[in-house]
């Protein structure tokens, strides 16, 4: 499925699961202790992340999404940095804290890129009471459009079953992240998003896509799911909802370095998708994008808007649309890439019979910046600077053959005699014109390098013409 837009991210979501603290120590290692075939190192950088369903939170927070966290901590300063991290991002978290158990921290030591070594702190919560937790969690689910459990088996999800009915009360849909090989346990939940090795695990070895999709089936029948989402590493992502087409979405991740919370951003886009009113299968392939970019950084990592514009419209040049479009659609396109610094060239002319002269002079300005928009003049403007007979090719095909030449990005219609109302409002960078003018005699010259602007003019082809073309037609006929 082809990404087309981004939805207004919005809403809110609550996500529910194992929180944790994730310390990294850096430093140089280059000798072995004399107390015991160890390296020692000389930690000289600190670093706290938040991990497990707390990078949940942050991913939806990149988005630009309203996040309730809901976990358990202990009464330690973990859980206080934990906390503040949190709130930092402006994330609301409602943690049930318990005095007696620490707050599951992990640290690593790593030198040279390298992890030397984890050290675990955590006791499980499988004993809190879960009375506390689901209080908690009903608060949190009154204004909140999806529900995300985050299962990383340290207890916190040990009535998940309570917590996926409470949610379904409220007709708020469940997106699982699951755990171990018992999927019974999130019965009646929306989605569930293992990775294949979970998968197979609970299904059995899949063969091909085929295999896939009935494992799935049989799956969602037995524990009553709306769709199961399958991640698959490199070979992207399987989307199996009962009674539609199975969708499989390949991987764009163009260089792996970390694939540590990976599944996180995906189920974060994908509620983050949902509570902004996409599709599933829009918000899978939005989610597969951000999966993409997330594997390209090192550690737990999110995902903003702006990378996923980069990313999903890259090969548009970085457009969030492009092709034919409105002169309002046109300003407000313009506005948007000036402000990520992309340089536009604009053009303009009548482009009746598409000629080499024409894709020469236009590959020729394309090159100037980074966005082409061609100005094309309408039917009425055309007889009126052409003659009756004229324009031979309707606006609507000539735009349309104009749109098809990838060095053009954007194509617009005028109405005037002249572009030079629109060049106003447009401004570009670089203003183009091809033939034999002089920079004063340029609809919108004036208005352009009033703005700091430039205007360049650029030679035709010789023997290249649309009249000449014409006459030629007219001679053999």
């Amino acid at each position: 499925m082809e990404v087309r837009s981004l939805p207004h991210f919005g809403g809110r979501v609550t996500v529910i699961g194992d929180v944790m603290l994730d310390r990294y120590w850096y430093g140089t290692s280059s000798r072995i202790s004399p107390e015991a075939p160890v390296p020692v190192v000389n930690v000289d950088r600190y670093e706290e992340r938040a991990g497990g369903a707390a990078n949940v939170a942050l991913n939806l927070s990149s988005l630009g999404i309203d996040c309730d966290l809901v976990g358990i901590v202990g009464e330690d300063d973990s859980g206080k940095l934990l906390t503040q991290i949190l709130k930092d991002k402006k994330i609301d978290t409602r943690f049930v804290v318990c005095p007696e158990l620490p707050t599951i921290t992990k640290l690593r030591v790593l030198s040279r890129h390298q992890q030397l070594l984890r050290i675990d702190f955590e006791k499980g919560y499988s004993d809190v009471d879960q009375g506390r937790i689901m209080l908690t969690l009903r608060q949190a689910l009154r204004d909140s459009k999806v529900l995300i459990c985050s299962d990383y088996g340290k207890g916190a999800l040990s009535s998940v079953q309570n917590m996926i009915n409470a949610a379904r009360l409220l007709r708020i849909p469940v997106l699982v992240d699951p755990k171990g090989t018992d999927f019974t346990r999130y019965r009646g939940a929306t989605l569930l998003t293992p990775n294949m090795s979970e998968f197979e695990a609970v299904v059995g070895k899949v063969r091909d896509n085929a295999d896939l999709e009935r494992k799935a089936l049989k799956l969602i029948r037995e524990i009553d799911l709306d769709a199961l989402l399958v991640t698959r590493s490199e070979d992207g992502m399987s989307l199996v909802v009962p009674g539609e087409p199975t969708l499989h979405i390949p991987t764009y991740a163009r260089e792996v370095y970390d694939v540590t919370g990976a599944g996180d951003t995906v189920i974060a886009t994908l509620g983050a998708c949902l509570a902004s009113g996409s599709s599933l299968q829009m918000a899978c392939a939005i989610a597969n994008r951000a999966a993409g970019i997330v594997v390209g950084k090192l550690g737990t990592s999110t995902v903003t808007p702006d990378e996923l514009e980069e990313e999903i419209f890259a090969k548009n040049h970085g457009l969030k649309h492009s092709g034919v479009m409105s002169e309002d659609e046109l300003v407000q396109e313009v506005q948007r890439l000036k402000q990520k610094g992309k340089r536009i060239v604009m053009t303009n002319g009548c482009f009746d019979i598409l000629h080499k002269g024409h894709v020469d002079y236009l590959q020729q300005a394309r090159s100037l910046g980074d966005v082409l928009v061609v100005a094309v003049n309408s039917d009425d403007s055309v007889q009126r600077l052409k003659g009756p007979t004229r324009p031979i090719v309707p606006l609507e095909n000539r735009m349309a053959v104009l749109a098809a030449l990838g060095c053009v990005d954007i194509v617009v219609p005028f109405s005037e005699d002249t572009p030079q109302r629109l060049i106003s409002r447009v401004l570009p960078d670089i203003l183009v014109k091809g033939g034999d003018y002089k920079v004063e005699q340029i609809a919108g010259h004036e208005e352009v390098l009033n703005n700091g602007g430039k205007v360049k003019i650029l030679s035709f082809v010789d023997n290249c013409s649309t009249t000449s073309i014409v006459n030629k037609i007219k001679e053999n006929s």
